[in-house]
């Protein structure tokens, strides 16, 4: 059962969040790990920086009471070198404790009862080494065995191994804390790749469905389009000579209608010549003598008259309308010739063709430059952008003179789009796109015009490959757009 292309995009979207949330939680927990155990390298490097102070300032002391034991017991002098640089060293070794152990929280009162027995132990010391050179060796060896600078060494000795029990104690949690952390990340990043594994196995197995599926409704498609191809062909063929038989159909139809209607025409005419002998008949006396005499004068007089009028102005719109539809038969059927056009000069044509008409209304043709050049069909142009502007003129509106503006700009698609701006009349937002029917019309009907010039227009910017739109304010004014493709690529039933 094909697995539908909502279902892939949502299993798709699941693998890869899920991947990037545990990528997401195992860098945030990496960061979190890495934190901890930068902690814990400090504390480990801290505590030894503190054990080994510890052991250095007893060392040192140690090397100071061997030295006075020394003296003491060969009184010979050799043994006061080590004494001399053990005590000299002792205020080294201790400044250099206060210094690592200071960043220890209660390490003040420790450091005060360190210092108060060193000093006492130094004094202790140092007594028993000046008695000594004093010549009282009996009295310093009855200071040493009175077990005064034990009791001050084993205090000191106590005071350091219950601190180094203390930092040792810290060091090795500091150490477990760096080996829980390492565990944690090892397991974590196992734990993770395997999940980004599974993300990433779901993943693929969701684009390969994905492919699969693809792969096969391509097929589907190209096999459907192996016949489509011919299938747009045939029907193709088929709208063109059914557009060629509507044209035919209406340049026949609109040419048998002319000949009926000239008919009609010529007949109306003699009629209306012949009222002259009517109305000479009427005049004769003889005439009055008949009972029918006033009704036939009446007829002659006004009835006739009125029918043969309103005939004539029947026949004359019919035979405006049958011209206009040969007129629109003939542009379908015309090939279209591209070549390269400058719109500058094209619209100064335009221009001089409508400048009497311009003058007359105290109106004015602005042509904003620069224009750009098109490869189209002339004819169609000068049709499209001349009935745009004899509407300008036309429809302006009684209360100013006309004023119409030809503007022009680039796309970035490469089309051209040319704006003929007016200050008419203006348009019914309800009427945009009735204006553009055959034979339909807008707003006052003051002027004459069988309503095709805009549904002409509209249907040759669309041979060209443009499109014709507007916008409008009524009693404000009108802007026509066409847009263009720089480049007229014919069409089949185009290029002739």
């Amino acid at each position: 059962m094909p697995i539908s292309n909502p279902v892939l995009m949502r299993a798709t979207a699941a693998f890869t969040a899920v991947g990037m949330l545990v990528l997401l939680a195992m860098v945030m927990l990496s960061y979190l790990m890495l934190a901890r155990t930068d902690k814990a390298t400090e504390e480990v490097l801290a505590t030894r920086e503190i054990r080994a102070a510890l052991i250095d300032l007893f060392s040192v002391l140690q090397d100071a009471e061997t030295g006075q034991r020394g003296y003491l017991l060969t009184t010979e002098d050799k043994y006061l070198a080590p004494y001399d640089a053990a005590v000299r060293s002792t205020d080294n070794h201790f400044q250099k404790l206060e210094e690592v152990i200071r960043r220890q929280q209660g390490s003040e009162a420790f450091l005060k009862n360190l210092r108060s027995a060193i000093d006492e132990k130094l004094a202790e010391l140092s007594k028993t080494v000046e008695l000594k050179k004093a010549g009282n060796l009996d009295e310093a060896m009855a200071l040493v065995r009175s077990d005064a600078g034990k009791d001050l060494m084993d205090r000191i000795r106590d005071m350091i191994a219950l601190k180094r029990e203390k930092v040792e104690g810290r060091l090795n949690a500091a150490v477990a804390s760096q080996r829980e952390n390492a565990a944690t990340l090892r397991w974590s990043v196992i734990s993770g790749g395997l999940l980004i594994l599974l993300a990433g196995g779901g993943l693929a197995w969701a684009l390969t469905t994905y492919t699969r599926e693809l792969i096969k409704a391509r097929a589907e498609v190209e096999s459907l389009n192996v016949g489509l191809e011919q299938r747009v062909r045939e029907r193709t063929q088929d709208l063109q000579r059914a557009n060629e038989e509507i044209q035919r159909f209406a340049y026949v139809v609109s040419h048998d209608l002319r000949a009926p209607l000239v008919n009609v025409m010529g007949f109306t005419s003699e009629l209306k010549s012949s009222l002259g002998t009517l109305d000479e008949f009427m005049a004769d006396p003889a005439v009055d003598q008949t009972p029918a005499a006033a009704d036939a004068r009446a007829a002659v007089a006004t009835d006739i008259p009125e029918a043969l009028s309103f005939i004539q102005a029947s026949t004359k719109k019919m035979d405006s309308l049958i011209n206009a539809i040969l007129k629109l038969s003939r542009e379908g059927q015309r090939t279209l010739r591209p070549e390269p056009i400058a719109l500058q000069p094209l619209f100064e044509g335009i221009a001089a063709n409508v400048q009497h008409r311009l003058q007359e209304a105290d109106g004015e043709l602005i042509i904003e430059k620069p224009l750009p050049a098109l490869v189209n069909d002339r004819l169609a142009l000068e049709q499209v952008f001349g009935n745009l502007v004899d509407n300008a003129i036309k429809y302006r509106s009684p209360a100013r003179a006309p004023r119409i503006v030809v503007r022009a700009r680039d796309e970035r698609s490469g089309d051209v789009v040319i704006e003929v701006q007016d200050n008419g009349r203006g348009i019914a937002e309800q009427d945009f796109e009735r204006v553009f029917d055959l034979f339909r019309r807008a707003g006052a009907q003051d002027q004459p015009g069988e309503g095709i010039g805009l549904a002409h227009a509209r249907a040759l910017v669309r041979r060209l490959g443009g499109k014709l739109t507007l916008t409008s304010e009524l009693g404000a004014g009108t802007t026509f757009q066409v847009r263009l493709p720089r480049t007229l690529k014919l069409k089949t039933e185009d290029a002739g």
